[in-house]
């Protein structure tokens, strides 16, 4: 069968057939009409002030309560009131989940490497030469790991297929925005009647390996990985409607998040629009070696990381392609020995040696291992088609998605996975799940274990305790609850926290030494590792085989924003959403320990301050004079073939985003605006903060804050706050960019490119 046989049936937008020439421009898609990003700008040109009285009467108090009542917060009020006046966000209501919390935690196992016999036949061999790193055959691989004394790297292959998956294996009741019973519809789109409890279909998905989420590299460092991405996304043999959101070519893009990794294997636009395929992403048929080194920035031992993920990156559609499935994990570990007072391997996965964390280590005999008792958990929101919900998006006036006939509703995709770009502030779900699944059960063994956490959502932040509950979960329409507050689907209302967890490492790898926390958040991208030591209570009391533990959500978040209440802020003691059912099961052997020093940071020159007034600063802020059209920085959307200018520092100076090889400086991220949060993502290294809304925190001593002390990949930015982070520029040059790592925001706009000279 044709690609274009294959389009015409699926509904996706025909291109043509995707090419290997390194000469790929004239062949690419072209959509009819304005660019998304014209549009956007145009809509933004008649957007003015429109909302500020409105804002006044009803954000004022709002803002008050949460601590941002400021003229930026105000602004922000009104440009989020004026869009609200204008885009009616219509988003369906999940059928509800009938039982929840039977589904056993899928905890995926390390991929296996490809044999080197195998990948040596392969027609285009991975190799250091010129040409070698993508199937265009223009670009080499910038540092191979000979040249920093490291072995050839383990070669792993992953394809880009259109699969399907299942989010639950429960039947579902379809439900209106009252939580009443409601009519849905079968895969010919004919009504059935309200009240009948139906089968979930299952949700097409682009997926790495085909499934969501997708392997899970273990890797160490000292011991190089190169993975093949290749595109099949052309083929569908299951003849899959691919309904109408994911990159509308089919191209994709992985970046490694936040490895210390050259340009051409970072997987980002400022890159690819410049150099390999010279287009958004990869497209069909073609491939990409990715060269992870695992290589500390600068070869410091100090700078080591414990927890990555892989995602897409395709300009304009990352939101999209990483809702519609495109997650990998990437945990690292840290096999070196010779650490003063520690025997063995540092951080190696077994709780014998080295910093004995908890981890039972099985190798595999061909370069990969697994780990028993450390497991990684993605979170991930998503809402399903209600079959009345019109599609309506910015892509339906570009043509983007022409067989789909939106604006109309698809009564043919109930109970299959909804997505909308526009309004851009942010998508959130009303299904929470795990690893994949909705509400699954996880069993543990009396015990520690090493839990490391991703928020892999659009833009959902989550702040978690471990609760125990009486009676049980209830669902959110047995309460009363209606709209958003149905969001989560269920709740505990008498839960109370029965356990803390022991924090042990950031975005950024293991901190100096854990700290003890009763809850933490998680924002879009961030990961957090924690030891629970599932023995006893936090009272001392001991657990019993049997006893039920749910992981809980206590972050409302009614929308893209941020947040409604947390900890932190305006605290709603009736919000607990409870994410994973754990049980406890009988006692085994623990040989782990939770050590009381582990990673020390690299110090911060004592002098810093010495930078300040020379700093590069970037503000991201809303697009036009209000309403949420565009987002931008400093001013500008991102432009792939550009560096960006930093705004006029203190010095009077605006450089351009370019650092030099082996500098270090300092960079300021303002967040423009009192109606939004931002996790703002650099990429290439770490940073530490050093001033958080202009006071000195190189002590950690900010309560909000507290994982500013240690390195991080993405700053965390309330509304109006602005950071400081020192930086380093290390091992590599070329292009990279930085961004909001609300998909929604980094999709229009919200990103800059920077390089390394």
């Amino acid at each position: 069968m044709s690609i274009d046989d294959d389009v015409r049936r699926d509904g996706a937008v025909t291109h043509p057939e995707p090419v290997t020439a390194p000469d790929a421009a004239a062949a690419r898609p072209q959509h009819r009409g304005l660019s998304r990003r014209t549009a956007l700008r145009l809509g933004a040109a008649g957007t003015a002030a429109a909302g500020v009285a409105a804002a006044r009467v009803v954000a004022v108090p709002a803002l008050a309560t949460k601590g941002q009542l400021s003229p930026q917060g105000l602004v922000g009020a009104a440009s989020v009131a004026f869009s609200d006046a204008v885009y009616l966000e219509a988003f369906p209501t999940s059928p509800l989940i009938v039982s929840p919390f039977s589904d056993a935690l899928p905890i995926p196992p390390a991929l296996r490497p490809v044999p080197q016999s195998e990948y040596s036949a392969w027609p285009s061999p991975p190799g250091p030469g010129t040409g070698q790193q993508n199937s265009l055959g223009n670009q080499a691989h910038q540092l191979w790991p000979g040249k920093v004394g490291y072995p050839d790297p383990i070669v792993y292959k992953i394809d880009v297929l259109v699969s399907q998956h299942a989010f639950t294996t429960s039947k579902v009741l379809p439900i209106d925005a009252f939580g009443k019973p409601t009519t849905s519809f079968d895969e010919r789109g004919n009504p059935v009647a309200a009240g009948t409890v139906r089968d979930l279909p299952l949700s097409t998905i682009y997926g790495f390996n085909g499934t969501f989420p997708g392997p899970r590299i273990n890797a160490e460092y000292g011991r190089p990985a190169l993975v093949r991405f290749e595109n099949r996304l052309h083929e569908n043999p299951l003849g899959l409607d691919r309904q109408d959101f994911g990159a509308p070519d089919w191209s994709f893009l992985t970046h490694l998040h936040n490895a210390h990794t050259a340009p051409e294997s970072d997987g980002n636009p400022h890159y690819s629009m410049r150099y390999g395929p010279k287009h958004h992403g990869y497209l069909p048929q073609m491939w990409v070696d990715n060269l992870y080194l695992n290589w500390p920035a600068g070869g410091d031992d100090r700078e080591k990381q414990s927890f990555f993920w892989f995602h897409d990156h395709r300009m304009d559609h990352t939101g999209s392609n990483v809702y519609k499935g495109m997650v990998g994990l990437y945990p690292i570990y840290d096999p070196k020995t010779g650490y003063q007072g520690l025997s063995g391997m540092y951080d190696g996965g077994d709780e014998r040696q080295g910093l004995r964390l908890p981890g039972v280590r099985r190798d595999n005999g061909d370069g990969s291992f697994d780990v028993k008792y450390d497991i990684p958990l993605a979170f991930y929101d998503l809402r399903l088609d209600d079959g009345v919900t019109t599609h309506k998006d910015i892509h339906d006036s570009q043509g983007e998605f022409p067989l789909a006939g939106n604006p109309r509703t698809h009564p043919e995709w109930w109970g299959k996975s909804f997505f909308k770009h526009f309004p851009n502030h942010g998508f959130v779900g009303d299904i929470f799940t795990v690893n994949g699944t909705a509400y699954p059960v996880l069993r543990v063994k009396r015990r520690k274990y090493r839990l490391r956490f991703l928020d892999a959502s659009i833009a959902r932040i989550y702040e978690f305790k471990l609760m125990t509950s009486s009676k049980g979960p209830v669902a959110a329409r047995d309460l009363g609850l209606t709209g958003e507050d149905l969001q989560g689907q269920y709740r505990i209302p008498d839960g109370q926290q029965c356990m803390k967890f022991t924090q042990i490492a950031s975005d950024g790898g293991l901190l100096p030494k854990p700290i003890v926390r009763d809850s933490f958040e998680l924002w879009p991208a961030k990961r957090r590792e924690v030891v629970v030591d599932f023995t006893r209570y936090q009272d001392g009391t001991p657990t019993t085989p049997g006893d039920v533990i749910y992981l809980t959500n206590v972050m409302k978040m009614g929308d893209g924003r941020m947040w409604d209440s947390s900890t932190r802020f305006s605290a709603d003691p009736s919000y607990k959403i409870p994410m994973i059912k754990i049980i406890i099961e009988e006692a085994v052997v623990d040989n782990s320990k939770i050590p009381t020093k582990m990673r020390p940071l690299t110090p911060i020159p004592s002098n810093w301050k010495t930078l300040l007034d020379n700093r590069h600063v970037f503000e991201v802020q809303r697009g036009g004079a209000g309403g949420e059209i565009e987002w931008l920085i400093n001013g500008q959307p991102f432009e792939p073939n550009q560096v960006a200018t930093s705004m006029k520092n203190p010095a009077g100076k605006s450089p351009l985003a370019q650092q030099k090889k082996g500098s270090f400086n300092l960079w300021e991220i303002r967040n423009g605006g009192g109606g939004w949060v931002h996790p703002f993502h650099l990429h290439m290294e770490e940073h530490r903060t050093v001033m958080r809304n202009g006071k000195d925190v190189t002590a950690g001593k900010d309560a909000g804050h507290p994982d500013d002390l240690s390195r991080e990949d993405l700053a965390a930015l309330d509304p109006s706050e602005s950071v400081i982070l020192y930086r380093g520029f290390r091992d590599f040059t070329g292009p990279y960019v930085a961004h909001c790592h609300n998909l929604a925001h980094e999709d229009h706009a919200m990103m800059f490119g920077w390089e390394i000279t």
